[in-house]
């Protein structure tokens, strides 16, 4: 990848590195060494000009002072200029290069201008505590790295706006939409940046031409709209952005370093040592009640006493106050007493006024105590009372009496309508240790007490509702309370006395299918046959969802969401709160689980049918491999399936309990079902009912092998004109999509998710 500019790439060598000569005595600065430039000071270790016989700089700390014109003085390290040096927190900030990314109209392709810094053998690392790698545009991905990021460390970041339309961008917010930040990680002393070619603004260019990527400090940033519609960011300091250094003497902790004294930085008698907590080495700081330079021995400029007496601002004294070495004496004077640190002395009282004083603040406190409980009854009381208003208000803006009206009509189900009050006792007023999942679209608790047979309940408390939607809320309620299907939770109840809707349904108390899969250690209920039998089941539930008169569309399956009976049947959950959720939210906030995110849905912000087979792909392809949807490397694994599809190394992911030869030709029918769910166009999918129909043939074949030993009823699986005898050529994961192409979404659905 080129790079326009080179700053601070350093290749100094091992030879120069922060750590200090080992022989010898530690030398210090002459006092001819110059401590400005500017209006920037420069404090021991650090100098300017190259090493000499004044000893002005430690080792890799010098700094030059260059005239900018006009007698303005700046201090740089090579071309890198530095706004500011701290002893106390180890710390230095200096001027970063903004990478851009920029529509040429004239040759109609992109011109970027990329930066990279390089401190490897510098003792500065950047500071993963103050900066963020801050990326801005309406169409861009931008990644950040070391110099080897292949094996080390890269990551990156996505800036979008949703259809293409800069409305959506809001100022001060930094969270995809225009603007993207992400932190960095310890120790990082090389910083290189580069941008997406797949990305690019030459659709957008007539009202969002470039994009900007910069580390940067990230306190004093406020992120505006206007940043991607016009080059106001990158014209900020001239192109230039602050950034925080982290620096620290030498490799070694402080005590390693003590049992060196020939070598330890911290000379003053009153100065302490610090590990650095961003990498090797350490710093030194002045004791508590000590000013100074810790580095230097001198009295004048080392690590002195602080005079507190002398700044009562700092350290107020409303009595007699009395420096000491590291502190000072703050007492009252003779006839009066009290804390004087922190208030004024009080004059000592006699006996009898203390007496007459004591029995009149009894008295007083006395009465202040029975007004106190009047009061208190008083407020709780209106505390009652608003509460019974906003109950009762909750109730009639949800539409509470035409859900009523609407249960008695439909006399053929049994929904059952809640109050506040049981539910709060149910769940020991939404106890966090009733807590049993929390997913995108509300919190579930454990509810107790709500059944007439003592039988424990889950209840789940919605996110929000839709203010436009309070109307159909009780239809579209009466509309989950029919889904009954022997495969899906069912919908018992609801309350309408909360902000938001409180739905309860009934318990499962078995694990779910992800702890099946990926948790528990008994390999004789995880057998293939099993596995498919769940899957159908599962297949079958949201088929059911999706061909309801009013369908139902899951929005975030996968195996969390699928939970176990007790003889392992499947109970797809976690789906209800969906329909209440506000469509604006849906439109601009992608909500799923990352892995299992349907790319075409993060394209377009809308959610089909198509998307929950898209996600229950992604589960079958976990019951075959026994793989997460997402490893800790943030590999998809729909990436690595398909990319092992496409070289004919499919038998290498199947899991090694069921890839015996004898079913090798079922899973082969089952990866080549969920590489059709995983098209990356939705059209191209099967519907969830095709699915299901293909699962149940599959899983009635896996149990006649089951209880006859041989598999029965397998028809060769037929791939693009030939037969497929192995796990190697069952699937080739060919579609009209190219796979760079799939690659590309699949990055994105990981960027969006997180």
């Amino acid at each position: 990848m080129p790079f326009r500019r080179l700053a601070a790439v350093l290749w100094l060598g091992a030879a120069l590195t922060a750590v200090l000569p080992a022989v010898g005595a530690l030398p210090q600065p002459s006092s001819n060494c110059q401590r400005k430039c500017g209006v920037v000071d420069i404090p021991y270790p650090f100098g300017i000009g190259p090493d000499s016989p004044d000893h002005c700089a430690m080792p890799s700390f010098n700094l030059s002072c260059n005239d900018m014109g006009n007698g303005v003085l700046k201090p740089f390290h090579t071309n890198v200029e530095f706004l500011s040096i701290s002893l106390d927190q180890g710390q230095a900030r200096i001027l970063n290069q903004i990478s851009t990314y920029c529509y040429n109209t004239t040759s109609q392709e992109m011109d970027y201008d990329n930066w990279r810094l390089n401190f490897t053998y510098l003792p500065y690392r950047f500071s993963d505590t103050s900066n963020r790698f801050t990326v801005i545009g309406c169409h861009t991905l931008a990644y950040i790295g070391d110099y080897a990021y292949v094996d080390s460390y890269m990551s990156g970041c996505v800036a979008m706006c949703g259809h293409g339309d800069v409305s959506t961008v809001t100022n001060g917010s930094c969270a995809g939409i225009g603007c993207c930040q992400t932190a960095i990680p310890k120790g990082l002393r090389y910083y290189q940046v580069w941008f997406d070619r797949n990305f690019n603004t030459s659709l957008i260019y007539n009202y969002s031409a470039c994009s900007y990527a910069v580390l940067m400090e990230s306190s004093n940033f406020t992120f505006q709209t206007n940043y991607v519609t016009s080059p106001g960011f990158n014209r900020t300091n001239g192109g230039l952005a602050p950034l925080v250094l982290d620096w620290a003497i030498g490799n070694e902790t402080c005590e390693v370093a003590r049992k060196e004294p020939d070598s330890y930085a911290c000379m003053s008698n009153n100065s302490e040592c610090v590990d650095s907590t961003n990498g090797p080495g350490y710093i030194c700081k002045c004791s508590q009640g000590f000013q100074g330079n810790p580095y230097l021995v001198d009295r004048e400029h080392g690590c002195q006493d602080i005079d507190e007496c002398l700044d009562p601002k700092k350290y107020p004294c409303h009595g007699i106050c009395q420096n000491r070495e590291g502190g000072f004496n703050c007492s009252c004077p003779s006839g009066t007493r009290g804390n004087a640190t922190t208030g004024p002395c009080m004059k000592v009282l006699t006996n009898g006024v203390q007496i007459a004083l004591g029995i009149f603040t009894s008295v007083f406190l006395g009465l202040l105590f029975l007004l106190g409980m009047e009061w208190v009854k008083h407020k709780q009381w209106i505390i009652r009372q608003d509460l019974v208003r906003k109950r009762d208000a909750y109730f009639h803006q949800h539409g509470g009496q035409l859900l009523i009206d609407m249960v008695k009509i439909e006399n053929n189900i049994s929904f059952k309508l809640y109050g506040r009050e049981e539910i709060e006792s149910a769940t020991n007023n939404f106890d966090d240790k009733e807590v049993i999942g929390e997913g995108g679209q509300g919190t579930v608790f454990k509810g107790h007490d709500l059944d007439p047979d003592n039988n424990p309940v889950a209840i789940k408390k919605c996110k929000g509702l839709d203010e436009n939607r309070r109307t159909e809320f009780g239809q579209e309620l009466l509309i989950l309370s029919r889904v009954t299907h022997k495969n899906i939770v069912k919908l018992l109840g609801c309350s309408l006395h909360f902000e938001a809707p409180v739905l309860v349904y009934e318990f499962v108390p078995n694990k779910t299918l992800h702890y099946l899969i990926h948790v528990q250690d008994e390999v004789s209920i995880r057998r293939l046959e099993i596995r498919l039998k769940i899957a159908a089941e599962s297949a079958e539930a949201l088929a059911y969802l999706h061909t309801l008169n009013h369908p139902i569309f899951h929005g975030d399956v996968k195996s969390a969401n699928i939970l176990l009976g007790h003889d392992l049947s499947a109970k797809v959950s976690d789906f209800g709160c969906s329909m209440i959720r506000s469509a604006e939210e849906n439109l601009h906030a992608v909500k799923g689980t990352m892995g299992y995110l349907d790319p075409e849905y993060l394209l377009n912000f809308e959610l089909t049918d198509k998307s929950d087979v898209y996600s229950f792909g992604v589960v079958l392809l976990e019951l075959l491999t026994r793989r997460k949807a997402l490893s800790k490397e943030k590999e998809s694994l729909v990436s690595v399936f398909k990319e092992a599809a496409k070289e004919g190394k499919l038998a290498e992911l199947v899991d090694r309990e069921i890839a015996d030869q004898g079913d090798m030709e079922l899973i082969c029918q089952v990866a080549e079902l969920a590489g059709q769910c995983l098209a990356m166009a939705g059209v191209h999918r099967p519907t969830m009912s095709q699915v299901a129909v293909e699962l149940r043939q599959l899983a009635g074949t896996a149990q006649a092998r089951q209880r006859t030993g041989a598999l029965h009823g397998i028809s060769p699986l037929t791939v693009q004109g030939r037969l497929t005898t192995d796990a190697s050529d069952c699937y080739t994961g060919e579609e009209t999509t190219d796979y760079s192409s799939f690659k590309k979404k699949a990055s994105m659905s990981i960027e969006f998710a997180r």
